[in-house]
């Protein structure tokens, strides 16, 4: 019988924090967002849109914005609808 050969996906280190450069780029997004919001430079949309005052908030853009970036981040919760 054949054996299944098993891949294994190469890695990325970055070499100062020794951790997968992905997790690197999306923790160092999340820090300057959180940076902004204790700062209270954050704001919701654009900079003349109104100031973000609620935490949970702040973390949903800031993970956001790692997205966008091109990490790797959990995905948004999909609330479904029950069918009847």
């Amino acid at each position: 019988m054949l054996k299944k050969k098993k891949f294994v996906k190469k890695v990325v280190v970055d070499k100062k924090h020794h951790k997968p450069v992905k997790k690197v780029k999306e923790k160092k997004k999340v820090e300057k967002v959180m940076h902004e919001f204790k700062e209270h430079a954050l704001h919701s949309g654009s900079k003349k849109g109104p100031r973000v005052t609620n935490p949970k908030q702040a973390i949903a853009i800031a993970l956001s914005e790692a997205r966008k970036v091109g990490a790797k981040m959990s995905k948004k919760k999909k609330h479904h609808k029950k069918k009847k």
